[in-house]
């Protein structure tokens, strides 16, 4: 009995099979912007020092 496979499934695996390697570049850049280390207390301190005070209505000419 045949499973049913769909259309994106079966261009996946092919895609998979043309390149090997793009598991790994997408962990490559995952890691290069989403998984960070943990800031320092100094550092989130001089960020919080830095942030400027939004104003309450931001759309005004005052």
């Amino acid at each position: 009995m045949a499973r049913y496979e769909s259309d994106f499934t079966k261009f996946l695996n092919e895609m998979k099979t043309e390149k090997p390697n793009l598991e790994a570049a997408q962990q490559e850049g995952r890691a290069l912007l989403w998984d960070q280390e943990p800031q320092s207390v100094e550092d989130m301190r001089r960020a919080k020092a830095a942030k400027l005070k939004q104003r309450a209505y931001v759309y005004s000419n005052d």
